[in-house]
């Protein structure tokens, strides 16, 4: 990586200014083609590869002085990875974070889209581990890139049947590809099968880093995003509809299911913390 310290100090941003240009050229592509991965050169950070540095490596590229910056790790603010992500971004530009979704105009998430609808004046960045849904059907990028171009994808939905077949359903709890824009099927990160929906034409822009497989994709505001399934076994999410938050009451939300080993007692809590934390207010 290029030398980031200048006068003692960090670049702003961690990033050298250069790394930042090309990997904002990655977004822009990335944007103008839908569910396309785009690939960039992914550089090293103060965190290891799968702790989310290809998010890390987006937000530090597109974060200005006047941001403010949410960041959560499978709906908590409080999680060591989301802790420590903060840090080193506040440490590097200063800039204004908060735990209020309404409040950021970026959140950078792994695992999570918040509950609160977000605006078309925010950023939505995920972190991903595997951005290629094709990568089990075949393993060389060489041919899964071909079969991109070609939207061959019978691959994934002979996974989906082969599920199906063995257990009634689609077996998927997270990262259940999807269609963006009727051309390219991507994975939406392991977001929880109850996130899916709300990537559809979403007012937000959402932007998907991959730091160790090195790749950049997006799903711009207003884009169709269809989860893949069978005419005859439709996509479903998660049903919640018994469940409420033991803390704020929210219902028709993702929750942690709690088991409280000394008192023995089970019960449900918001994924969202920061949401919850709004509610009791």
């Amino acid at each position: 990586m290029t030398e980031t310290i200048l006068n003692g100090h960090y670049n702003f941003a961690f990033l050298d200014e250069g790394a930042k240009r090309e990997i904002r050229r990655s977004v822009l592509k990335a944007v103008a083609i839908p569910g396309y991965q785009v690939p960039f050169g992914s550089r090293e950070l103060p965190i290891s590869r799968g702790w989310g540095t290809g998010g890390l490596q987006i937000t530090l590229s597109i974060i200005g002085k006047k941001d403010c910056l949410k960041v959560i790790d499978q709906g908590s603010d409080d999680s060591v990875n989301a802790v420590s992500i903060r840090k080193l971004i506040t440490a590097t530009t200063g800039v204004l974070t908060t735990t209020d979704t309404q409040a950021s105009t970026i959140i950078q998430s792994r695992h999570r889209i918040p509950e609160e609808k977000m605006r078309n004046d925010q950023i939505l960045v995920l972190q991903v581990p595997n951005p290629d849904p094709l990568k089990s059907v075949s393993p060389k990028e060489k041919e899964s890139r071909n079969l991109h171009a070609e939207a061959e994808y019978s691959g994934i939905w002979l996974r989906l049947y082969e599920k199906i077949i063995k257990y009634g359903r689609t077996t998927m709890g997270a990262d259940h590809p999807v269609m963006v824009a009727g051309r390219y099927v991507m994975n939406p990160s392991p977001i929880p099968r109850f996130d899916n929906p709300k990537l559809n034409l979403s007012d937000c822009l959402c932007l998907f880093g991959a730091g160790r497989e090195k790749k950049i994709y997006a799903v711009p505001p207003y884009t169709e995003v269809v989860s893949l399934a069978y005419e005859d076994h439709p996509f479903t999410i998660e049903d919640v509809s018994s469940r409420s938050c033991k803390y704020c009451g929210a219902t028709n939300v993702y929750f942690d299911e709690i088991f409280d080993s000394v008192t023995q007692e089970h019960y449900f809590q918001c994924s969202d913390s920061g949401y919850c934390e709004k509610r009791r207010k």
